[in-house]
C-alpha cells in the first residue's frame, strides 16, 4: 500500500514537473505571425535605475528587468528595439506621445492603470526612509515634515506622497543616485524611495554616509507596461510571463537583489514550526505504529497463501518442464531415427517416401513447438509490437484453411470456411501476423480434439466489430476446467497435453494476442458435443480494392533464367536453399553464393545482372543489415529478400528499415518463398 501511495506521489511530482518546465508552445500560430508581421515593436528603457536596469561596466543595459525580457525574447523567439532615455521624465513624454509599444519598468498607478496593462510585477519592496548617518529624525515619514525631501521627477511614488503626506516638502532631480549622492553631500534633509534600489546603490556607489532609517507603509511594484489597446502584444506578453519558471524569476533576483535576511532560527515562528513538526512526527509514529501491526498481520496471511500459490505455480512449470523435454524427443526421435533408416540400401520406393514424410512432419511438429515456448517468452516478457498493415480477410482465411487442410483429412474430418462478408468489406486494417497466430491455434486445437464430424470457421460483422467463430464436433471441454482453460501452466492444460500432446500453450498465446490488438474471446462448449470460440475485434475497414484471391500469382516468363545471390554462411543452410531454388518449376536460376555481408557487397559490384539476394542476417565480417545497406546504395531497385531464424516483429522491421525489401522465416517454406520471387521478378520487369 505504501509503495503504491509512493508510486502516486512520484508520478504527481513529475507530472506538476514537466507541466511547470515546459515552455515549449508559448505563442500560438496567429500569435507567431503576428510577430513576424512587425518590423520593429519599441521598449522603453531606463537604465538609471539599478539593479532593476543600469549601465554595466561595458556600456551595456543590465540589471533584473533587462535580464527578465532578454528571457522574453528567448520565449518568444523576437528581438525588440530598445529606446534608451536618459531622464524619467523624457521617458513619460515618449509614453504620452504613443512612441514606445512597452515600458521595461514601471510602476503603477490610478492613471497609468487607466491606459497600460502591468506585466511581470516580480516581488514588491517597500518604500524606505534615507538620511544622512548625523541627520536621523525619526522613522516615520510624518518626522520629516519640516526637512526637504529629494524624489526622482515624474516618479510615482511623488504622486502618492502628495496625496497621502501634502505637508511634506518635496523636491526632485534627475534620478535616484544623483538624488542619493546630493543627499549624502548635505544637499538634501532625506530621500524616499526603493528599498532594493537604495540597498544596491549605497553597496555599489560607496555612499557611506547614509542609511536607512525606516519603512513606509508604501511599496513599489514595478512591472512591464503595454498599452491596452494594443490586444495581440498584450496577449504575447502575458503568455511569455507565465512560461517563465519560478526558478528562472529566483536566479535572475539572486544575481541583483540585496537581501538582509534574519537567520531562520532565530525567528519565533521557526520554534513553533519545529515544535509543531515534532508533535506531528510523534503522532505520527504511535499511527503508524498501530497500522504496521494491522499490515503485517494481513501481509503475514497474503504471504502465505502467495507461498501457497506459488509451489503450486513451481510445481506446475516443473511439470511444465519435462513435457517440454518429452515434446521435443518425440519429433527429434522421429527425424534422427528415420534420418539414419533412410541410409539402409534395401528400403523400397514407398518405404523412403513414408520415411521422408515422417521426417517433413516431425520437423514441422518441433518447429510449432520451439514457437510455441518462443511466443510464450515473449508474452510474458511484454516484447510484443503491434504492427497494423492492410488485410485481405478472405485470402487469410483461404491460407490458413490450406495449410491445415491436410492435418484434418488425415483424421477424416470435414474443414471448411463459410464466408459471411461481401467483396467490399474483406479489406481490414489490423495486425496480420497476430491475427494469424490466433486462428491457426485455435484451429489447430479443433482439430486436435475433433475425431469426427468437423470443424467450420466463419466471420461476420456486427455492431462494427469483427466475429469470427471456430466450430468443432470434438470432445468438449470439461466444465470443472472450464474458468481455467486459457491459464498457462495450469492443471487442466497439463492434463490436455499429457493426453493429446503438445505444450498445452495454444489458447494461452490465442487469449494474450487477441488482448494485445484489443480484442475478447470467447467460447461455449458440451461435453461430447463440441465447442464453440468466438474471437471479437475490432473492425477497422478501408476502401475495397481489387485484389486477386489467388495466393500465387501467375509467372509468364518460365524460360528467362534469373541470377540469384545466396548471402548465407552456413553450409547447410546454402544447400537447402539451393535445393529449393532447382526444385522450383517454371524456373532456370544461376545461383551465386557469397559466405558473408562483404563478399555479398563486392559480388554485386561487379555482376550488375544479378535479379534477387537472399540475404541472411547474421553472418562474419559484415551482418546483413550492413550489407543490405551498402548493397541498396549500389543498386536501389535490386530486390533483397531477409531469410533468418530471427523472426519477432522487432527483427522483422529492422531488417526491413535497413533496406530489406522482405523478410522469410528459416527454415525456409517452398511455398512462402515462391510467391515472394514471382512478386519481385514481376517489379523487376517492370524496371527493364
Amino acid at each position: 500500500m505504501r509503495i503504491k501511495l509512493l508510486y502516486l506521489l512520484l508520478q504527481i511530482t513529475v507530472l506538476i514537473f514537466l507541466t511547470s518546465c515546459s515552455n515549449k508552445n508559448v505563442l500560438n500560430d496567429s500569435q507567431k505571425e503576428w510577430l513576424q508581421q512587425q518590423d520593429q515593436i519599441k521598449v522603453a528603457v531606463f537604465p538609471y535605475y539599478p539593479p532593476y536596469q543600469l549601465l554595466n561596466e561595458k556600456g551595456e543595459v543590465d540589471g533584473v528587468f533587462a535580464e527578465y525580457l532578454e528571457l522574453i525574447e528567448e520565449k518568444i523567439g523576437y528581438t525588440f528595439q530598445k529606446n534608451y532615455y536618459d531622464t524619467w521624465p523624457d521617458l513619460m513624454d515618449a509614453v504620452e506621445k504613443e512612441e514606445v509599444d512597452i515600458i521595461i519598468e514601471m510602476h503603477p498607478s490610478t492613471i497609468r492603470e487607466s491606459y497600460l496593462n502591468f506585466y511581470a510585477q516580480l516581488f514588491q519592496t517597500p518604500y524606505a526612509i534615507v538620511t544622512r548617518k548625523d541627520n536621523f529624525s525619526g522613522t516615520e515619514i510624518k518626522n520629516y515634515y519640516d526637512s526637504t525631501v529629494v524624489l526622482p521627477k515624474d516618479y510615482a511614488i511623488s504622486d502618492i506622497l502628495k496625496e497621502k503626506h501634502p505637508k511634506l516638502n518635496l523636491v526632485s532631480d534627475k534620478n535616484d543616485l544623483i538624488c542619493l549622492q546630493k543627499l549624502n553631500s548635505g544637499a538634501y534633509d532625506a530621500y524616499i524611495g526603493p528599498k532594493a534600489v537604495i540597498h544596491y546603490l549605497i553597496k555599489t556607489k560607496n555612499l557611506n554616509n547614509l542609511k536607512i532609517v525606516g519603512e513606509t507603509e508604501f511599496n513599489y511594484k514595478s512591472g512591464i507596461a503595454v498599452f491596452k489597446k494594443n490586444t495581440v502584444l498584450n496577449h504575447i506578453i502575458a503568455n511569455a510571463t507565465k512560461s517563465i519558471t519560478r526558478e528562472e524569476k529566483q536566479v535572475i533576483l539572486d544575481n541583483w537583489l540585496f537581501n538582509v535576511v534574519t537567520p531562520f532560527y532565530r525567528t519565533a515562528k521557526f520554534w513553533v514550526f519545529v515544535s509543531s513538526i515534532i508533535v506531528v512526527i510523534l503522532i505520527s509514529i504511535l499511527l503508524i505504529n498501530a497500522y504496521l501491526k494491522i499490515k503485517i498481520k494481513q501481509r503475514t496471511r497474503e504471504l502465505k497463501i502467495a507461498k501457497e500459490n506459488a509451489e503450486e505455480s513451481d510445481r506446475l512449470k516443473t511439470n511444465f518442464i519435462r513435457n517440454i523435454s518429452h515434446e521435443i524427443r518425440t519429433p527429434m526421435n522421429g527425424i534422427i531415427g528415420f534420418s539414419e533408416s533412410l541410409n539402409n540400401p534395401d528400403l523400397t520406393t514407398n518405404e523412403r517416401k513414408e520415411y521422408t514424410r515422417i521426417i517433413v512432419n516431425s520437423g514441422k511438429q518441433l518447429m510449432s513447438i520451439i514457437e510455441d515456448i518462443l511466443e510464450i517468452s515473449k508474452l510474458r516478457s511484454k516484447q510484443i509490437l503491434i504492427t497494423v498493415e492492410k488485410t485481405n480477410l478472405i485470402i487469410l482465411f483461404q491460407t490458413l484453411l490450406s495449410v491445415f487442410k491436410i492435418k484434418a483429412e488425415e483424421k477424416n474430418i470435414d474443414l471448411y470456411f463459410e464466408n459471411g462478408l461481401p467483396d467490399d468489406q474483406k479489406l481490414i486494417l489490423i495486425d496480420k501476423s497476430k491475427l494469424t497466430k490466433i486462428l491457426s491455434n485455435l484451429i489447430d486445437n479443433a482439430i486436435k480434439f475433433t475425431n469426427q464430424g468437423y470443424v467450420k470457421v466463419t466471420h461476420k460483422i456486427k455492431d462494427k466489430l469483427l466475429l469470427i467463430t471456430i466450430e468443432d464436433t470434438g470432445i468438449g471441454i470439461n466444465p470443472k476446467d472450464q474458468e481455467a482453460i486459457f491459464a498457462s501452466f495450469s492443471q487442466s492444460e497439463l492434463e490436455i497435453a499429457k493426453n493429446y500432446g503438445g505444450l498445452g500453450l495454444g489458447l494461452t498465446i490465442a487469449k494474450e494476442n487477441v488482448a494485445l490488438i484489443g480484442g475478447h474471446i470467447s467460447f461455449e462448449s458440451e461435453i461430447d458435443k463440441g465447442t464453440i470460440f468466438t474471437v471479437t475485434v475490432p473492425y477497422n475497414p478501408i476502401q475495397s480494392e481489387t485484389i486477386k484471391t489467388s495466393i500465387e500469382a501467375p509467372f509468364s516468363e518460365e524460360s528467362k533464367k534469373h541470377i540469384i545471390l545466396i548471402a548465407e554462411d552456413g553450409e547447410v543452410n546454402f544447400l537447402f536453399l539451393k535445393m529449393i531454388l532447382i526444385k522450383m518449376t517454371n524456373y532456370d536460376f544461376v545461383i551465386h553464393r557469397a559466405k558473408n555481408g562483404k563478399e555479398a557487397v563486392e559480388i554485386c559490384q561487379d555482376n550488375q545482372d544479378i535479379d534477387l539476394i537472399l540475404m541472411d542476417i547474421k553472418m562474419p565480417v559484415m551482418d546483413g543489415y550492413d550489407a543490405t545497406a551498402k548493397i541498396k546504395k549500389i543498386r536501389p531497385t535490386l530486390p533483397i529478400i531477409a531469410q533468418t531464424a530471427y523472426s519477432t516483429e522487432e527483427d522483422i522491421q529492422k531488417a526491413l528499415a535497413a533496406g530489406c525489401d522482405d523478410f522469410v522465416s528459416k527454415p525456409v517454406d517452398s511455398n512462402i518463398l515462391k510467391p515472394l520471387l514471382v512478386k519481385y521478378f514481376s517489379i523487376l520487369r517492370s524496371f527493364k
